[in-house]
C-alpha cells in the first residue's frame, strides 16, 4: 500500500463536551480539504482503498470511534483516537472541547501509470 494523501482537519464542540462530536468535525474539516477523484478512475473496488483516521482529543475513550466511520462514502476504514486537542474551560462552566484529525489514504501499489512534470 501506498499513501496518497493526508489531510488535516479542526473540529469544536463548543456547548456540552461532546468529544464525538468535536472528532467528528474535526473530520468533516479535513474532507473538505480534499477531493479524491483519481480514486474513481483506478477502477479500484472500494474495499481496497484503507482509510486511517488519527484523532486527538484529551479523553480519547470518550469517542465513540466506530460512529464515525459512516462519514466515509468509500474504503476500509481504521479509527483511532488519541491524547491531543485541547479542553477549553468557559466561565459558565462549560467544557468547550477542540479535537484534530489526521486522515491518510493508501492505495495499492499501481503499475502502468506516474506522476510526472507537465514540463517533460
Amino acid at each position: 500500500m501506498r499513501r496518497l494523501i493526508i489531510e488535516m482537519g479542526q473540529g469544536v464542540d463548543l456547548h456540552g463536551a461532546d468529544y464525538t462530536k468535536a472528532a467528528g468535525r474535526a473530520i468533516d474539516d479535513a474532507l473538505r480539504h480534499s477531493s479524491l477523484h483519481v480514486v474513481k478512475t483506478l477502477n479500484l473496488p472500494p474495499e481496497a482503498v484503507q482509510i486511517k483516521v488519527t484523532l486527538g482529543v484529551q479523553h480519547p475513550e470518550a469517542v465513540e470511534t466506530q460512529a464515525l466511520a459512516g462519514k466515509f462514502p468509500f474504503g476500509t476504514v481504521a479509527i483511532t483516537a488519541e491524547k491531543g486537542g485541547m479542553d477549553v474551560p468557559h466561565l459558565a462552566g462549560d467544557t468547550q472541547v477542540v479535537a484534530s484529525a489526521a486522515i491518510e489514504v493508501f492505495l495499492p501499489e499501481q503499475t502502468g501509470w506516474r506522476l510526472r512534470s507537465t514540463a517533460d
